[in-house]
């Protein structure tokens, strides 16, 4: 099956460095956007039941996960593991490797900051697992637009998927019918 196909039964999500003291370094419309699309791609995750780990690069400097993010993983059966790590791409992390390979997954989403550093060696280092790996640039954020725009060209030459929030969910739903249909569809309105 090709790679641009995304199934939620051989998916999970990535979430990157959505920590507070980088959420303030963040132009505000592009954070405002990435969270709320964030958001979106973890509510999909919670109701179709597919995997989520997140990471914080440096915690005790930059702070945890921004409190939209926390609230929403509460709302999870299970908390989704968070990966303290203070390498820019996660696959450097031994315990982010081994919890994301206890998951199955073929295929990743992956979402954060900063796209051109953190982001960009993650999406690096799960293609050389050989993962298919889709960023919808619409939920990565940099403190310059100018460096979204570098990691977009980086993460084509990875091999990624470069998407976007509605992309990625239209195609992990396959159909317009069901309670999840209706939620993710007020939620990206």
């Amino acid at each position: 099956m090709s790679k641009l196909w995304l199934r939620h039964e051989r998916a999970a999500l990535v979430v990157v460095d959505f920590q507070e003291k980088l959420a303030k370094a963040m132009p505000a419309e592009a954070l405002e956007r990435a969270t709320k699309n964030v958001l979106v791609l973890l509510e999909a995750a919670r109701r179709m039941r597919f995997s989520v780990i997140l990471t914080e690069q440096y915690p005790k400097g930059l702070g945890h996960t921004i409190a939209p993010i926390q609230d929403a993983l509460a709302k999870f059966e299970t908390k989704p593991p968070v990966i303290e790590k203070v390498y820019f791409d996660a696959c450097s992390v031994p315990s982010f490797l081994r919890t994301f390979d206890s998951f199955g997954a073929s295929q990743v989403i992956v979402v954060g900051m900063e796209a051109h550093v953190c982001v960009y060696q993650t999406v690096r280092g799960l293609g050389v697992q050989g993962l298919a790996v889709h960023v919808p640039l619409d939920a990565v954020v940099s403190r310059a637009e100018s460096n979204v725009r570098i990691a977009a060209e980086l993460l084509d030459k990875t091999g990624a998927i470069v998407t976007s929030t509605e992309t990625v969910i239209f195609d992990l739903l396959g159909a317009a019918e069901g309670e999840t249909f209706k939620a993710l569809s007020k939620m990206i309105k």
